[in-house]
């Protein structure tokens, strides 16, 4: 009977064999090194400011200039710290003298009450004059320290050595307390200054290239906020070495090394399929192709940068993926 045939059985067909595809071996594309350019700073950059206001006599300096530990900087009109000065000495004279009669008057009166001419109540309130008078001449006196200390700020000296910057102040000018006139920069300690996409992490470590030499740098910080404008963010590196070709202000190039994070690798065009509800990669496993999820970073005429949790060393399919299914089982045909 036809329906007990052995030519109907299904079972006894030949099964298909697996198809052939062309496969690929992936490597790590992750670049190395982030190369950037930076700019050579100084680790300390302190605003010279005067400790009081006044009118500026004299500018002893320029900007660029080095200067010494204790160099005269700049100098302010000194007449009204000087008049400061007379009057805080004219009271504490004045102090003086009454501290001197408060103390010959107890005395008197001290010696009043030994001999029972004036009561107890009576010294009492001379020893309190006396008190009030030693008060009046110890406040006399910080006004006095303060006056002399302000005139002592007319002159406005280097704290460390260092190179001026920005200098702003000219004779005539006055400034109020506080007003940066010039910036000092300690040039014994060298940074570089470099600027980070937003969504960077900063690298710890990196170089610096000057005069064909190689300097090792380590991170110091970086900026708790973005700049508002570009939306990069500014990371101080620290130069580990002596670095006497470096000048302030020069742009150097800078490589840094770059963060491990999600490792990245460059795949022909063909091996992204984009069927899924995002682009992927078949990775091939035991003769079977199982998808991968992908996210494209750059894309050119033949190649894709992709990062995707791939092995270093891993097969993907290069050619044909719109006919895969998740766990088919193919042929490979290496590139």
């Amino acid at each position: 009977m036809l329906g007990c045939s052995p030519d109907n059985d299904s079972s006894n067909e030949p099964q298909a064999a697996a198809p052939w595809v062309r496969t690929l071996v992936v490597t790590d594309a992750s670049p190395a090194f982030m190369k950037l350019s930076g700019t050579v700073k100084g680790r300390y950059e302190t605003p010279v400011a005067f400790q009081v206001s006044g009118r500026i006599l004299e500018r002893h300096v320029d900007a660029g200039q080095r200067v010494e530990a204790g160099q005269l900087l700049f100098q302010l009109d000194p007449r009204d710290l000087l008049a400061s000065v007379r009057v805080a000495e004219a009271d504490m004279k004045t102090t003086e003298a009454s501290l001197a009669i408060a103390r010959s008057e107890l005395s008197r009166q001290q010696q009043l009450v030994e001999g029972q001419f004036v009561s107890r109540q009576t010294l009492e309130r001379y020893e309190l004059t006396l008190r009030e008078a030693i008060s009046n001449h110890q406040a006399t006196n910080a006004v006095l320290d303060q006056a002399r200390n302000a005139l002592d700020y007319a002159e406005l000296r280097a704290e460390k050595a260092g190179i001026l910057n920005a200098v702003v102040a000219e004779p005539g000018q006055v400034v109020d307390i506080g007003q940066a006139l010039a910036t000092l920069i300690d040039d014994s300690s060298l940074e570089v200054e470099v600027y980070l996409a937003d969504g960077v992490d900063a690298p710890a470590s990196g170089s610096v290239s000057i005069a064909g030499k190689s300097l090792a740098i380590e991170l110091r910080e970086v900026e708790a906020s973005a700049d508002p404008e570009s939306r990069s963010w500014r990371a101080r590196y620290r130069i580990e070495q002596s670095a006497e070709a470096l000048s302030l202000g020069s742009v150097v190039q800078v490589m840094l090394d770059q963060p491990i994070q999600d490792t990245t690798f460059s795949v022909p065009l063909g091996a992204l399929d984009e069927r899924s509800q995002g682009p992927q990669v078949w990775q091939v496993i035991e003769g079977q192709v199982q998808p991968v999820s992908v996210e494209v970073l750059e894309l050119n005429r033949e190649y894709a940068r992709i990062r995707a949790p791939l092995a270093d060393g891993g097969r993907i399919v290069a050619l044909g993926t719109h006919l895969l299914t998740p766990g088919m089982q193919v042929r490979e045909q290496a590139r």
